[in-house]
């Protein structure tokens, strides 16, 4: 569909996505994996909410993060399956400029209120393990509130810039988005006029993120890893800091690649296959938001045995429903 603009060209005010275009005959079947992960990642990261809020202990400013990090996760994956599961199963792939903005917005600002997130995490395990004494001062509620308000202010207002600026520009040749949401380049690459300070603005979304919060997370964990070798005098107590830092890092590192090679791919004229590129796009959100849980929360001593408990708990508690009193019978 073609709206007019007010300096009488015609712009298109609606969209089709064509993701995986080479599995065009087999967009049902291709629903089943994205179903089943949509799935896991509200199972697992509910899960994990559930035993943070259920368990007293849990309540120190790592697992509130963990807490954020999992609803960031969910409002990602919320705001991109279900869209990509109505268009696999019935066909409902059209999509308004407005809405394909809105999906943009919220998408990209998710994705990177999650980097700032996983920045807070590992400067709270920097402060946890290099400065112990000052632990309650660096990470308190006024600085839990200062970051909360940095993250949401950094997020938005990039994001926005991001937004507005796709937002003006004209669409008057093809209206087919090769993927499978509206992903910031995948729209900008429609424009039919200059697209420069869209493509600009791209990049400095990756400058800002990435060239950012990389450098930081990574030199947080090397001191992490070289105050823990100073002070572990056994073996085993290295490997498991090297274990779980290395851990962090490599799913730290697939966010953040996969995420920026999908981001690049249009900026830097990178050759990519649509359906790769698309799915690329859905890894990156996806991937995530399914390990997540697993890596940060099930893999924790804590969280594991809070999870443990409440199950106990709750097996205890049916088995004793069932069990009659002594002294009475069940009818």
């Amino acid at each position: 569909m073609l709206a007019a603009s007010p300096g009488g060209n015609f712009s298109h005010s609606s969209f089709v996505f064509r993701g995986f275009p080479a599995l065009r005959h087999h967009h049902r079947l291709l629903a089943l994996p994205f179903s089943a992960s949509y799935l896991t990642v509200l199972l697992g990261n509910g899960v994990l909410v559930h035993v943070i809020r259920r368990t007293a202990s849990l309540r120190g400013p790592m697992h509130l993060l963990l807490c954020a990090l999992c609803v960031v996760d969910v409002l990602s994956a919320t705001a991109i399956v279900p869209g990509l599961l109505l268009g696999l199963l019935f066909g409902w792939d059209r999509i308004s400029l407005a809405g394909c903005l809105t999906q943009m917005f919220f998408a990209h600002f998710l994705s990177s209120l999650e980097s700032t997130l996983l920045l807070a995490m590992a400067l709270d395990r920097y402060a946890a393990v290099c400065r112990p004494l000052r632990y309650t001062e660096l990470v308190g509620a006024s600085a839990a509130t200062k970051l909360l308000l940095f993250a949401l202010v950094r997020s938005g207002s990039v994001m926005a810039t991001l937004v507005a600026l796709a937002g003006s520009l004209q669409f008057c040749g093809s209206n087919a988005i090769h993927h499978c949401y509206c992903d910031h380049m995948a729209l900008v690459s429609l424009a039919c006029g200059g697209t420069e300070r869209s493509r600009a603005a791209g990049l400095a979304v990756i400058v800002c993120f990435v060239g950012v919060d990389i450098p930081l997370i990574c030199l947080s964990y090397a001191k992490i890893l070289s105050a823990v070798f100073r002070a572990a005098a056994g073996g085993e107590e290295r490997r498991k800091a090297l274990h779980t830092c290395g851990t962090h890092l490599i799913v730290m590192m697939c966010f953040y690649l996969v995420g920026s090679v999908s981001f690049l791919s249009h900026n830097l004229n990178i050759r990519i296959p649509t359906d790769a590129n698309t799915f690329m796009g859905l890894l990156y959100i996806l991937l995530p938001a399914t390990i997540n849980p697993v890596v940060y929360g099930v893999r924790t001593t804590e969280v594991r045995n809070a999870l443990l408990r409440l199950i106990g708990r709750r097996g205890q508690n049916r088995t004793t429903r069932r069990v009659p009193p002594a002294g009475k019978t069940q009818t």
